[in-house]
């Protein structure tokens, strides 16, 4: 079983984020004078006539944090805690705090992401810049793209981008029989904060730091890391830790329920 004590080997993170309408406001229709609502709106209409795909996400430079989650993983691929970040409250600046604090704690541990570096984490180096915070041993040791302290899985599976993959994480973690999307995506989480439906974008940004922990065990097996029956094992420790945590994650039922189906 996990041993909560020993120090974290890797910390597996994911991110939801909303347009921030004051900066666009100020920023993108200073002379517009709108509200940050209307700003949001308008931003998100440009988004989607300039997408390919009808996509109307803000750039990263204009998001805030809403949900960080953490998943602590020893040297031998256990997980060893679970966090989400300022919860219940979710505060944008108290989140980005907590999580720089936990980065320069565990110094040595190896951040894990899923487009991470694309998206989620200069978006949390991007608002650690906006309030002032200290990235001197992280900035040091982890942007390297090939020999960094940041292990991006999508950057690692599309070969540093030699090969487009289409699907997201969802893809790799139904690909390995995991619960990847439920009734949630991505797109729905600016509604959804509207709406003050804070713990369910956390819920939802749990489970995609979870499907980022699974595919990051296969990519183990890949590297020789561990074998496939190792593997095996850790997937059944970490089901039994998420049955046994579902008092202090309501939301795990779901995931678990979804994942025997």
């Amino acid at each position: 079983m996990p041993n909560g004590n020993s120090t974290p080997a890797f910390l597996i993170l994911d991110t939801e984020s909303i347009p921030d309408g004051e900066l666009l406001a100020r920023v993108k229709y200073a002379a517009d004078n709108l509200s940050p609502a209307d700003a949001i709106a308008r931003a998100q209409e440009e988004a989607r006539q300039a997408s390919r795909t009808g996509s109307d996400f803000v750039n990263v430079a204009f998001q805030l944090p809403v949900a960080v989650c953490v998943v602590k993983v020893a040297n031998d691929f256990t997980v060893q805690a679970i966090t989400c970040l300022d919860a219940p409250q979710f505060r944008p600046k108290e989140i980005v705090r907590k999580f720089w604090l936990g980065v320069g704690m565990y110094e040595k541990a190896k951040l894990v992401t899923f487009n991470g570096r694309c998206f989620d984490m200069p978006m949390l180096e991007l608002a650690a810049f906006r309030w002032g915070l200290s990235l001197r041993d992280y900035i040091q040791r982890s942007r390297n793209r090939f020999n960094g302290n940041h292990v991006d899985l999508f950057d690692w599976l599309n070969n540093f981008g030699a090969c487009r993959l289409m699907g997201g994480l969802n893809l790799f973690a139904k690909m390995i029989g995991k619960p990847g999307k439920m009734d949630i995506a991505g797109d729905q989480v600016y509604r959804m904060h509207c709406e003050g439906r804070s713990q369910e974008i956390n819920d939802y940004c749990l489970f995609d730091t979870l499907d980022t922990y699974f595919v990051f065990l296969r990519t183990r097996v890949l590297t020789g890391d561990i074998a496939m029956e190792q593997e095996q094992e850790l997937v059944q420790s970490a089901r039994a830790l998420l049955q046994e945590k579902t008092a202090e994650f309501p939301a795990l039922r779901q995931y678990l329920e979804t994942w025997e189906s």
